[in-house]
């Protein structure tokens, strides 16, 4: 998918902010991110639905999505595959997911994780996990 009406000035990453889970797994990303190459907004930040209306909000509540400084984004596994030729420490990560073949296997899991990611760690609606 190519975003046309916003395009980030670093990559960006579009997350869950409601996700316990995916908070935990964002706040790893910012760790990992040395020279802050991303910026990352929570789908719920209305700076989302004004800049990227071509991701609908079930596409965002179902799955991370990357917007990369052409335009491009990737959604779901598709997003890690890219996060791990970005962040070095991912590189490892990156091996295994360009193995020849393996993509539907990493999809499947990853829709396997995102449907039951609020099981793994709840919600943060209750205003204990402020988007920062």
């Amino acid at each position: 998918m190519i975003i046309t009406r916003h395009i980030p000035s670093t990559d960006t990453v579009l997350f869950d902010g409601q996700c316990r889970f995916c908070r935990s797994q964002i706040a790893l990303l910012r760790m990992l991110d040395f020279g802050n190459r991303f910026t990352f907004f929570s789908l719920h930040d209305p700076i989302v639905l004004r800049d990227y209306p071509e991701i609908s909000t079930d596409e965002l509540l179902s799955q991370m999505y990357v917007i990369d400084r052409v335009g491009s984004a990737r959604g779901g596994v598709d997003a890690v595959k890219y996060l791990s030729r970005k962040l070095p420490l991912l590189w490892p990560l990156a091996g295994l997911l360009h193995i020849p073949g393996s993509m539907p296997l990493w999809r499947y899991l990853y829709r396997v994780v995102a449907r039951n990611r609020m099981r793994f760690a709840g919600r943060c609606d209750d205003g204990h996990c402020r988007v920062n």
